[in-house]
């Protein structure tokens, strides 16, 4: 597969591990009664910076990886650090804005973050193997 539509692919399966757990922890804060706007904002923001970060730092690799082909391995090291303290910066300082603006919940905000991991692992259970298998 094309490595920009694996990279789509992966995205848009974040994409919507990340909508599934933000309408989770939307309907725990409801059940709670600790549910307003903010929560919904900051879901919302956590969710899509998420995806964002995720949906970069697939680009990044798959540039570091054409240089390491090219046999420019250094030169893929140093954009991997690179972009991943850019990454991490954009996303404190954008998660760190939104939180003392007082628009949105801070855990809301941040809880979005850890999604991102479940959806992958069980995205690889359940990805087919070549051999038609699954797992």
């Amino acid at each position: 597969m094309d490595s920009r539509k694996l990279i789509l692919q992966q995205t848009g399966i974040v994409a919507a591990g990340e909508t599934v757990g933000v309408a989770a922890m939307i309907g725990i804060f409801a059940l709670l009664g600790s549910y307003d706007s903010t929560v919904l904002l900051g879901g919302i923001v956590g969710g899509v910076m998420t995806v964002l970060n995720f949906f970069v730092m697939a680009l990044t690799v798959n540039i570091a990886a054409d240089k390491a082909v090219g046999q420019n391995p250094t030169g893929g090291k140093a954009t991997i650090r690179v972009s991943y303290i850019v990454r991490m910066a954009v996303l404190f300082l954008v998660l760190f804005a939104f939180a003392n603006s007082g628009l949105c919940d801070p855990i809301a905000l941040v809880v979005p973050l850890i999604f991102s991991r479940f959806t992958l692992t069980l995205a690889e259970f359940f990805r087919k193997k070549p051999g038609g298998e699954q797992g």
